[in-house]
């Protein structure tokens, strides 16, 4: 049969976490807590599914649920957005952005793609009909080479795709790559993709900038967020897209045929624990930063190079002075005789530039990342 996607297999994803189970390895790969969630947050779900909230939700949301995020949306950023035209849910980011490009991306169209990059973003394109461009984002810095990615820009181009906080080098952006951007976007006519899910995972003091903040950029983004980071709940497999009115409308169209709806009881459950505890997202930082500085220093007599990740739950560590061996080599190597999965760089890339970094989660319990630094640092 002919395949849509001929080069796409199990993602990286998958595999190592499989590989990690398989030889009972600390799973530093896939990226998600291993910790539980706030027990209110736990407690509300128990309550909405007891009490009946079991039955198809609105196609674009709980009412209920998009005034709170309407509500956090001004709280934490600033931004004004109507519930009713401009928030809906959606069962995961992952699906919001395909739909999104399904929305928007014709046959022939080019979407710009800031590499390294999650995994979905290419596939979707491919999907839709359209043509991802890879630009590669600065090799020491991975910040946004802007000359790049305005010269590949042309005619064709339909969309350019961000994620910030980044997966998977944990940078961060700055205001003025987001003045770039809207000024490029507008010269363009650019729709633009913004993957905001770790927008809550900000360390050192710095601040979360998002596109919905920039007015050049706000009426011609989808800004993409998800429960799962934010609450630690990725199996909930729950989030959210804002954007114009015209844009949710297109979104929507695309939505409601993929999945329709989110997941009831969940929606019912995030609603009530963010009424009820409003500023919840804003002390993630500070319990992410604590567990990124402890594994960090407890790297410190290691052989390994890294720079202190800025942002999402991810720290990359530079290997060039340990092996030479290729990074999913030597990932999958670690795994079976180490005992300690990670997840190659090299595997966000179109064409991988020469690095030895490999990326290792650490939303893990203090005993997992202190175990985890101890075999690292035997290497």
């Amino acid at each position: 049969m002919h395949s849509k996607l001929p080069d796409v297999g199990t993602t990286i994803f998958s595999r190592m976490s499989a590989l990690a189970a398989q030889h009972n390895a600390l799973n530093l790969s896939q990226g998600f807590p291993d910790f539980d969630a706030p027990l209110a947050l736990r407690e509300a779900l128990a309550e909405a599914v007891m009490e009946g909230h079991n039955q198809y939700a609105p196609m674009t949301g709980l009412p209920s649920l998009r005034e709170q995020l309407a509500l956090q949306l001004h709280l934490h950023r600033g931004v004004t957005a109507d519930a009713e035209t401009e928030i809906t849910v959606l069962p995961g980011a992952t699906e919001g952005i395909f739909c999104t490009i399904m929305a928007c991306v014709g046959r022939g169209d080019e979407v710009i793609v800031l590499d390294p990059s999650y995994d979905s973003y290419a596939p979707s394109i491919t999907m839709a009909g359209g043509h991802p461009v890879h630009v590669a984002l600065s090799a020491e810095s991975f910040a946004p080479d802007w000359d790049a990615i305005a010269d590949a820009i042309t005619a064709r181009t339909r969309m350019i795709i961000i994620n910030t906080p980044h997966n998977p080098t944990g940078t961060i952006w700055s205001d003025d790559d987001f003045r770039q951007l809207e000024t490029l976007s507008q010269e363009h006519g650019l729709l633009v993709c913004s993957d905001e899910v770790y927008e809550h995972l900000v360390f050192d003091g710095d601040q979360h900038r998002s596109v919905l903040q920039y007015p050049g950029l706000r009426e011609r983004a989808f800004a993409l967020f998800s429960f799962g980071k934010t609450f630690s709940v990725t199996g909930w497999k729950t989030g959210y897209c804002v954007a114009p009115a015209g844009l949710s409308a297109e979104l929507r169209k695309v939505h409601q045929f993929v999945a329709f709806v989110a997941v009831t009881p969940v929606q019912q459950a995030v609603a009530r624990f963010l009424e009820a505890e409003p500023q919840y997202p804003a002390q993630l930082a500070a319990d992410y930063q604590q567990r990124r500085d402890m594994f960090c220093s407890a790297l410190a007599a290691s052989r390994f190079r890294l720079t202190p990740s800025r942002g999402t739950y991810f720290q990359l560590l530079d290997y060039s002075e340990i092996s030479d061996l290729p990074d999913l080599q030597l990932c999958e190597q670690w795994t079976e005789e180490v005992g300690i999965a990670s997840i190659p760089i090299s595997v966000f890339y179109r064409k991988p530039p020469a690095q030895q970094v490999l990326r290792f989660c650490f939303a893990k319990r203090e005993e997992v990342l202190l175990e985890a630094a101890e075999r690292l640092c035997k290497i």
